[in-house]
Formats: structure tokens, sequence, C-alpha cells
């Protein structure tokens, strides 16, 4: 299974004051995703709304980000990244975005609530 990660969705899904750092909050979200595919051979794109700066090193990850800001413009990079796949049927999308998983699903793919994968994500950390 090939997982696309809505990262700021998943973020967002747990208000532990994420907020006063983002730049904190997408470094532990790639420490959390490299931490669970590590356990499970997933391969992952996390898809973020800006490239992170100072860039996260990660070594089972992929990081994406949108090309430019504007809004769902991390949504059209998503659907852009499924639409791209070769087997859109084995790709995962995690959002809790009601039109983003609409647009996803109407490709082939299937679609995890972020707040669940969190959890997931949390208890492999």
């Amino acid at each position: 299974m090939y997982w696309i990660v809505d990262a700021m969705n998943v973020i967002g899904s747990r208000p532990d004051g994420w907020w006063r750092d983002r730049q904190r909050a997408m470094t532990d979200l790639v420490a959390r995703l490299e931490a669970w595919t590590q356990t499970t051979e997933a391969d992952v794109t996390v898809v973020f709304e800006r490239q992170p700066v100072p860039p996260i090193p990660t070594a089972r990850v992929t990081i994406a980000h949108a090309p430019r800001a504007r809004a769902n413009a991390a949504d059209d990079e998503i659907v852009r990244l499924v639409e791209a796949h070769a087997s859109p049927a084995s790709v995962c999308v995690v959002t809790s975005d009601r039109e983003l998983a609409t647009r996803v699903r109407a490709l082939g793919a299937s679609v995890e609530p972020a707040s669940r994968f969190r959890a997931t994500i949390d208890a492999a950390g």
C-alpha cells in the first residue's frame, strides 16, 4: 500500500499546541511516520502546504509540498500524486477533508481518517 498523508490534517487532528511551532510539528510528524514505516514497511509520502525550512531529514518518508501557496494547494498536490500513480487502487490517502476524500475516491484511492491514522502512528513511535 502506498500512503499519501495530508500533513496539516494529521497534525491538526490533535490540539496539542502545534500552532505555536509549525516547523516542530512538521518535523515530529515525519519522525512518527518514519517510526511507523519501520514496523510496517509502508511506502509513505507526506504532503505539506509549503516546503519545510529548514528541510526535514528523513530516510524512509518522501516529503512533498504544494508547488505554490494558495487555497487547497496541498489538496491539489495530493490529487495530482494519486492521478500520477500507476495503480490508484493501491493508494490510501490520509485525510479528514471531505472534499479531498471525495476527489481521491473518484480516482480509485481509499481514504483513512486523519485522527485514526494519528493514533496508529503515535502507537508505533
